[in-house]
């Protein structure tokens, strides 16, 4: 009782705040809300906030979500790679919300980096820059510089121009209570999503509570610096062989769970086309390494950086590519890869029978779906965008409509998708400022034939079987171990198959047997 009051008053708090910026549509998403809006509405003094009723309703909502702080920012963050909930026009509006609030002081984030390593701050860093160069909804990031190796070759000069070399370093620090104000808003959602999943039929295909639950669980893991630092060290490990696609080092000595320290990265905006192309880069070759990279991290690692927008990305000045901030990652299992791979090679080569095919093999469609009309519906999604100019077909769009389809076919949502949808989308914008002729998918495309013929081949195939089977043969000796002990039990009588009870047909002790030797082969076959 005293949860869903407390619950309900901040609602209407929230609800003002989206009355102020003519943001309250969601508010139809959810049952018996007329009169919280219209209290919304009183309370807002029916007033809007300057220059917003000139904006589509998703950037409306953008601009509330804001002002409603740091989970509320995350939380459209995550609705931007769910269009399957608030539709494309909106999802793509939430994309491009602003992941900034004002800065916390200097001394909050000293005391922060001292609590942590219980080390004061001039210990830690030779010299730490007291305003900080970005500040987002759960963290802010400082310059800063640490005492390097002589032998380092990414070593600089000190800065007072004396002693020993020294190193660039970006220091990001969690706001102060982050944790427990993102806690107090992940108990509101869970409250909205579970009043929506008990008494809107139409929602629960969508499952808002597990949704919520998703959300809750990448926020804690956001809010552990360590998680980031390691995402960071994966996906350099992935492109160690790589020299034009560069990962930061994390400098864990100087890394925790509230702190994150790592390389300090130099280059232009990957963004500011004016400023590449003065400098003397080449924008398609931008492209072609942003698309090669991209297609390496989902296919080949199935582990990708999932929030790719324009301020995450930097050109060096030997043109290398170089990425930040992992604290949102993707991850696509190899069933998964398979899916996608398949389903792609048959939207660019129109071979919708294809498509519909890989759908009902990997059991995304339910069963007794009607195979034509589900073929005709994908037809449907592709044909328009591939009547259009290769410059201009978009992929994630593509994939998005597909998402949209799968409503109607009662098909349930693919979280790690939606967000490679999303992903390569903001991906899609990058590649066309840089170089609108080119389409990066189309570039990406026969690395996805390779890998299909190395992966979906039958040598590949036969290649897979056999790992099976030997991974069966490893687990033979503790399969057939564990059906002698069972088979002992039964002869001795310290295991019963009780078969006898009344009504019951009575079954010979050999069926015991037999059942026993069953469940020890499907133990050892799955």
């Amino acid at each position: 009782m005293l949860r869903g009051l407390r619950n309900l008053f901040r609602l209407i708090g929230i609800a003002r705040t989206l009355a102020r910026y003519d943001a309250l549509f969601p508010a139809d998403w959810l049952p018996a809300t007329g009169g919280l809006v219209f209290a919304a509405r009183i309370l807002s003094g029916f007033r809007t906030a300057p220059g917003i009723r000139d904006l589509r309703p998703g950037e409306r909502l953008a601009r509330a979500l804001q002002a409603l702080g740091p989970s509320f920012i995350k939380f459209g963050q995550m609705l931007s790679t769910r269009p399957d909930l608030v539709g494309e026009t909106i999802a793509n509006d939430l994309s491009a919300l602003q992941d900034r609030l004002p800065p916390f002081s200097s001394d909050e984030a000293r005391n922060a980096i001292e609590t942590e390593f219980e080390r004061p701050v001039d210990e830690l860093f030779e010299h730490f820059e007291d305003t900080p160069i970005a500040a987002a909804s759960i963290a802010q990031v400082h310059f800063a510089r640490v005492a390097a190796d002589p032998d380092d070759p990414s070593a600089g000069p000190p800065a007072d121009g004396k002693g020993a070399p020294a190193r660039d370093v970006a220091v990001k620090v969690l706001r102060p209570g982050i944790e427990r104000a993102i806690e107090r808003d992940l108990d509101l959602f869970r409250w909205i999503a579970g009043i929506a999943e008990r008494t809107q039929p139409r929602l629960r295909r969508l499952k808002p509570v597990m949704a919520v639950e998703t959300f809750a669980e990448s926020l804690r893991w956001e809010m552990d610096l360590r998680m980031e630092g390691a995402a960071a060290s994966e996906l350099q490990g992935n492109f160690s062989d790589d020299p034009m696609y560069v990962v930061p080092e994390v400098d864990w000595e100087r890394t925790g769970r509230r702190i994150l320290t790592t390389e300090w990265i130099t280059g232009l905006p990957v963004h500011d086309v004016d400023d590449l192309v003065a400098a003397g880069h080449d924008l398609e070759a931008i492209v072609h390494k942003a698309a090669e990279s991209f297609f390496l991290q989902v296919f080949r690692d199935g582990f990708f950086h999932a929030d790719m927008h324009p301020g995450n990305a930097f050109v060096r000045d030997d043109g290398a590519l170089c990425v930040v901030d992992f604290g949102i990652m993707g991850r696509i299992d190899r069933g998964s890869r398979y899916f996608l791979a398949d389903m792609l090679l048959g939207f660019v080569t129109r071979d919708y029978g294809r498509v519909a095919d890989v759908h009902f093999q990997a059991n995304y469609v339910p069963a007794g779906t009607d195979r034509q009309v589900f073929h005709q519906a994908i037809r449907a999604i592709g044909e328009p965008i591939f009547d259009r100019p290769p410059s201009e077909i978009s992929i994630a769009r593509l994939l998005a409509q597909l998402f949209q389809v799968s409503e109607r076919f009662d098909m349930e949502v693919r979280p790690e998708l939606l967000l490679l949808q999303k992903t390569m989308l903001i991906a899609e914008g990058v590649g066309r400022r840089l170089a609108p002729e080119l389409n990066m998918w189309q570039l990406a495309l026969p690395l996805v034939e390779e890998w299909m013929r190395e992966h979906r081949g039958p040598e590949a195939r036969l290649a897979e079987i056999t790992a099976d089977v030997i991974h069966a043969a490893g687990r033979l000796p503790q399969a057939v171990e564990a059906l002698e002990r069972a088979a002992t039990s039964i002869a001795d009588g310290e295991l019963r198959l009780d078969f006898g009870r009344a009504g019951a047909p009575q079954w010979p002790i050999w069926t015991g047997i037999v059942a026993v030797t069953a469940l020890a082969l499907a133990a050892l076959l799955t």
